[in-house]
């Protein structure tokens, strides 16, 4: 019989006006815009640095995919030096100017446990797992702000027979770059931006790729959707979405042929109704085209082996399986008393422009589907909102 230990509980507690939940790109810009409002917090983060998305489970030819403008995080504009697509090194590097500058000081290896509101004394409790010492350490503050990202817990569908297979099996957030599969015959798994690309990654490596392409998806290029967004200042949506989709099809063709359906929704539409980004293009459709990254219309039925057999009755060996399957959100495990904010998803109820504010001071940032832009633009009127009420004398 295994023992199980008690977790050690931290008697002292901790207490700021403000704690903000996860230390990736949004819950750093709120802090610093909490510093720029002088309003103290406490920053936790259950891995163990801060953006550990981006340190430590995204493969190594991914650049933003919008121009650094676009991408700045509040009050610290990228170096002129950098490109207008800022590649992950120089992206880190410059997260880590950020937190530096803003002298932003998170309490690393803290796994949240339970986030709930006392209406006794107005105040949120936090009790978190210190990963490093076992213990379980509490915290207060008048106010709390969920920025544990949309990108919170890497997801991978149950496949029958999965664990007889006898290649590599990794999430995408495993998945660095693909040396290591030259030669091999690797299923990818997902048709998002991540799959698209670690797909292309694999076929420059040398490998033999298919990806499984269920649903209709837009391929854009960087500059379809650079001018598309400068656009957007002088035309309506469903304009700019129009001549988006025409020179999209100019330049891309028909891919209906190459086993990709062309959907009957914009792209921008597609976005905004499901939370579907279009594909940005790197050079994956030409790959396409010429055979070297083979696309797959059916659904995986089960697997057996090395072989997977497809709902449409085909069946083709594999060496590897990556699975771009996205992330699910964790915070109905910890969170309570949130029912007016997020979603049984994790995604905000309320619809813009105040879908960042719930009741009795709690708040989400980085959870609108908007990128970079809309998580800068939460974490602003989140910082803002909380210096409407914190006074002065509880300032730093």
């Amino acid at each position: 019989t295994k023992l199980i230990k008690p977790k050690l509980r931290n008697s002292i507690m901790q207490v700021a006006p403000v704690i903000i939940i996860g230390a990736g790109t949004s819950g750093i810009a709120t802090a610093a815009s909490l510093t720029k409002q002088s309003i103290p917090f406490i920053i936790l983060e259950r891995e163990n640095c801060f953006a550990s998305l981006w340190q430590n489970y995204t493969y190594d030819r991914l650049h933003l995919h919008l121009r650094k403008q676009i991408c700045e995080l509040p009050y610290f504009p990228f170096p002129s030096s950098y490109p207008n697509y800022v590649p992950k090194k120089q992206f880190i590097q410059y997260l880590d100017s950020y937190v530096k500058n803003f002298n932003i000081n998170p309490l690393y290896n803290r796994k949240v446990v339970l986030a709930e509101y006392f209406e006794d004394d107005e105040k949120w409790r936090v009790e978190a797992e210190n990963r490093s010492s076992g213990e379980v350490e509490e915290y207060s503050g008048r106010f709390l702000v969920v920025a544990s990202g949309e990108t919170a817990e890497p997801r991978v569908p149950e496949v029958l027979g999965l664990e007889s297979f006898n290649g590599k099996v990794m999430h995408s957030t495993g998945y660095k770059n693909g040396r290591e599969f030259k030669d091999e015959h690797v299923l990818v798994v997902g048709s998002g931006n991540s799959g698209m690309e670690i797909s292309l990654d694999l076929a420059n490596f040398g490998a033999k790729p298919s990806i499984i392409v269920r649903s209709p998806v837009h391929f854009l290029s960087r500059d379809m959707m650079y001018y598309a967004g400068v656009l957007m200042s002088y035309l309506s949506l469903s304009t700019v979405e129009k001549l988006v989709v025409i020179v999209s099809r100019i330049v891309y063709g028909d891919l209906s042929k190459y086993g990709i359906p062309f959907p009957s929704e914009g792209p921008f539409t597609m976005k905004n109704k499901y939370g579907k980004f279009p594909i940005i293009d790197l050079g994956t459709v030409k790959k396409i085209k010429s055979g070297e990254i083979q696309v797959l219309g059916a659904e995986i039925e089960s697997i057996r082996g090395n072989q997977v057999l497809f709902r449409d009755g085909k069946s083709y060996p594999f060496d590897s399986i990556i699975f771009c399957t996205g992330f699910s959100r964790s915070t109905q495990k910890w969170l309570k008393g949130s029912d007016d904010l997020l979603n049984e998803d994790g995604f905000p109820k309320p619809g813009l422009p105040y879908n960042w504010k719930g009741k009795n001071g709690l708040y989400c940032v980085g959870l609108s589907r908007r990128g970079f832009y809309g998580a800068n633009l939460d974490a602003q009127n989140v910082a803002n909102d909380i210096a409407l009420l914190v006074p002065q004398d509880e300032r730093k």
